[in-house]
């Protein structure tokens, strides 16, 4: 059984490409899901394994934490960070190729490189994102593996109808030390197609990129800590890295609502590899967070 059959199994015992219920996985506005990187098979093979990120501000509280998906149970086991200390970590990101190695964002811009063994993720180095602009916001990180090269892109989530999001793409390498390091930037506005109307509108709360460089995004709507709440995952383009390394965005005219989730705020999506389908992490901030499996990656 692949990892992505299981987890879809597990979340409500459906089929590839059909779509599962809701599965609280926190219980208050410090639990919730913020991003979600899909880590592999449970240790015992039946069920899998997810790293999510939690948008906690205040030292000592738990940023990292695994959710352990099993046949009728789901468990929620937290993760030690053991180095410098994040504050409102929103994305978070495997590195391809490089096994047990993740990209996590704060919402400043602070990119941390980890290494997770067991239940420890030990930073091995952090850097800022380039080009970050004046009231940039950032919930969103992705990154993209074609061509032997290696490029993210994250945004600005923006705010409302004065304020679309702005996605941001570049070559990602490495220094031989472990920090990140980004190459040009390119930029481009991005409006959600839904929620829209107030405010609260985020345009981007998440990214996830297809095995074939389609970009799919989750927007939401937040209006306070106890909702209303509103969201969408919407079809928002493509994105091609070349041989050489360069990273070209090519944004839908008109995005397609790919599915509305009313009553919930979506702040992850996964596109699961070799599979049509996400796994999305809601931050209902009061209310907690929920997972649920839907059919939105495609090819």
């Amino acid at each position: 059984m692949s990892a992505a059959t299981a987890l879809l199994m597990i979340l409500g015992t459906v089929p590839a490409g059909a779509e599962s219920e809701w599965h609280k996985v926190g219980s208050d506005a410090h639990s919730g899901v913020s991003g979600l990187a899909h880590e592999g098979p449970a240790t015992d093979r039946v069920g899998v394994n997810a790293l999510i990120v939690h948008d906690n501000k205040r030292s000592g509280q738990q940023r990292l934490s695994r959710i352990t998906h099993g046949e009728g149970s789901s468990e929620v086991a937290p993760v030690t960070w053991d180095g410098a200390e994040p504050v409102d970590l929103e994305a978070i990101e495997a590195v391809p190729d490089m096994p047990g190695e993740y990209l996590a964002l704060a919402g400043r811009g602070i990119v941390y490189r980890v290494k997770v063994t067991g239940s420890t993720a030990t930073v091995v180095d952090y850097a800022p994102l380039p080009a970050i602009g004046e009231g940039d916001d950032f919930e969103s990180f992705a990154v993209v593996a074609q061509q032997g090269r290696l490029a993210v892109l994250w945004a600005d989530r923006g705010a409302g109808a004065d304020r679309p999001a702005t996605l941001y793409a570049a070559p990602l390498t490495f220094a031989s030390w472990g920090q990140p390091l980004f190459g040009a930037v390119t930029r481009k506005a991005y409006r959600a197609a839904y929620p829209t109307g107030d405010g609260g509108t985020r345009h981007i709360s998440d990214i996830s990129v297809t095995g074939s460089g389609r970009i799919i995004v989750s927007s939401a709507s937040d209006a306070g800590d106890d909702g209303p709440f509103d969201s969408a995952v919407s079809d928002a383009g493509r994105v091609s890295v070349s041989a050489a390394g360069r990273v070209r965005v090519t944004l839908a005219a008109s995005p397609a609502v790919l599915g509305t989730y009313p009553r919930y705020k979506v702040e992850a999506v996964e596109c699961l590899p070799g599979s049509a389908d996400a796994v999305l992490g809601t931050d209902d901030e009061n209310f907690g967070g929920y997972v649920r499996t839907v059919p939105v990656c495609g090819t």
